[in-house]
């Protein structure tokens, strides 16, 4: 692409949030007041990114339409698209959907705690990288089991990340490799390969090397109830908005 930077984001708000033990999904349960997936997109579009595309539930494009992006004015989400089956399925909608750019995020609504910070960080490191994930360095010691529960090693704490959202990459880049895992989607899953984020499909096929850059401790996904009121307690105390 040619002049100016130009920067997208897909926000994903398709999972179902069964071991949130609720009847409602968990991008729409209020924090502080409101929806989850309000903290996500309010992020993004106070940022530097030029445009949003918000993946969806099947069946939920008219009420987020209506009720999230409507109701509280974000102007950069550009497209609202249904989700597939697998994650993966839904990033791969999100691509389909965004205007050509020359970087793209691709972020969890389910953390709400995203920050202006972690963004600024995250886009100076794809400018260098190419690929780079968001993520922390474990705190706890961690051991590698076997299948009987029996501990087989323990890695260097040092050397082990958490990783979160946003992941970002060149454009061209996450396509292509989005393009390959679907054209070998039936391969992969006989070969039980389990595809959790987006970064892996980037190394699996296209070789390119992802790195790593800080987010924060206090990004964390809402999974369950108790990380609900974590983020509450995270937002009343960093006095979040």
């Amino acid at each position: 692409m040619s002049g100016k930077e130009y920067t997208a984001a897909i926000v994903l708000a398709a999972g179902s949030g069964k071991r949130m033990g609720s009847n409602m999904k968990k991008q729409f349960m209020l924090l502080n007041g409101r929806p989850v997936i309000y903290y996500s997109l309010q992020a993004f579009q106070s940022s530097f990114v030029d445009e949003i595309v918000l993946v969806v539930s099947p069946g939920d494009v008219p009420y987020c339409r209506r009720e999230i992006v409507e109701k509280y004015g974000f102007t950069k989400v550009k497209n609202i698209v249904e989700g597939g089956r697998e994650r993966y399925h839904s990033v791969a909608a999100g691509i389909d959907s965004v205007k050509e750019c020359d970087y793209l995020f691709i972020h969890d609504g389910a953390r709400p705690m995203v920050t202006r910070d972690i963004l600024d960080r995250a886009l100076v490191c794809v400018r260098e990288h190419g690929a780079c994930v968001t993520g922390m360095r474990v705190k706890d010691t961690i051991k590698i089991a076997d299948e009987q529960e029996n501990i087989v090693s323990t890695p260097d704490r040092n050397l082990i990340w958490t990783v979160q959202t946003p992941q970002v990459f060149e454009y061209s880049l996450i396509k292509e490799a989005y393009g390959k895992l679907l054209m070998r989607e039936q391969d992969l899953q006989e070969a039980g390969m389990n595809i959790t984020d987006d970064a892996m499909v980037v190394e699996m096929l296209t070789g390119h090397t992802v790195k790593l850059t800080e987010g924060a401790y206090t990004n964390i996904k809402i999974t369950t109830p108790e990380d609900l009121l974590a983020a509450e307690n995270f937002m009343n105390s960093l006095s979040f908005s």
